[in-house]
């Protein structure tokens, strides 16, 4: 869709989500030495201006990220400090976030020497400017082109391992069903790959085609993880979802321990689904 930015709906609580499952997986994945190649198929922008008039119009990062932020003293252990050291790095003169990180960035940020990152992104603004980005990373990629397309070009991967995050915009209807035909053709390339599949989830609930065609597929250990936003607006998102295939054993648990320490109402005011779509 090249009319969408993230850039309006950047560290709002959905953005908060996805990337505590992406780093928490990239981290989890570190356990062993072989080579992983991670693919981001609707990258984006390493980074967005929280201060910018995009990010001002739907302020948005105000029940995401700057209440998370302002809550970083009572959230506890290693997987939360690794995502708060990094939002550390965004600071204001005032201690604010000013600077927040998308997922390209939170991949590039664990890339090993044996790993390597191929980012999508088909907005040509947008593409240029992650491009940009890129050149000061060797083992980052960028490619101006269909992300879903291309996963699958790519597959299988030369490393032993595969990382991918597949989340577009689902402005278009239609990429429901798309995503399930893609995750369902990639799978069939590389069994053994993480894949998440991030989603929104929006009255009426057009994110039931998507887990219901994947649970139709022949995929297995698929991981579903909802978080719900306690008060919802009348439009937009009512809440987040990740289904994560092949999550890292105790993947479940660490990641629910996280978003119950980030539920409450006074930080992101959610609530908290974790269960098996398509057990193993």
């Amino acid at each position: 869709m090249l009319s969408y930015l993230h850039a309006f709906h950047a560290g709002n609580f959905a953005d908060v989500h996805k990337h505590a499952a992406l780093t928490l997986a990239i981290r989890m994945m570190h356990s062993k030495s072989s080579g992983i190649a991670c693919f981001d198929t609707h990258a984006g922008s390493a980074f967005y201006d929280l201060t910018d008039k995009s990010a001002l119009k739907t302020g948005e990062a105000a029940s995401g990220i700057h209440r998370l932020w302002s809550w970083r003293d009572r959230l506890h252990g290693d997987d939360w400090q690794a995502m708060l050291d990094e939002w550390a790095q965004g600071q204001g003169a005032d201690g604010s976030l000013v600077d927040y990180p998308g997922s390209p960035h939170w991949f590039e940020r664990y890339l090993r020497q044996q790993d390597n990152l191929t980012a999508f992104e088909l907005h040509p603004a947008e593409g240029q400017t992650l491009a940009n980005w890129a050149r000061r990373h060797s083992r980052v990629r960028v490619l101006q082109e269909d992300g879903l397309k291309g996963l699958l070009s790519h597959l299988p991967p030369r490393q032993p391992r595969l990382l991918a995050l597949v989340d577009p915009s689902y402005e278009i209807k239609t990429d429901y069903e798309e995503v399930a035909r893609t995750m369902t053709r990639a799978w069939q390339k590389c069994r053994h790959g993480v894949y998440l599949i991030w989603y929104p989830i929006l009255p009426g609930r057009p994110d039931e085609k998507l887990k219901q065609a994947i649970s139709a597929s022949p995929i297995n250990k698929v991981l579903c993880s909802e978080v719900m936003r306690n008060h919802a607006p009348q439009r937009g998102m009512c809440g987040s979802g990740m289904l994560v295939v092949n999550p890292p054993w105790g993947f479940n648990n660490r990641l629910a321990v996280m978003m119950r320490a980030a539920a409450r109402d006074s930080c992101l005011g959610v609530g908290l689904s974790m269960q098996w779509l398509v057990a193993e």
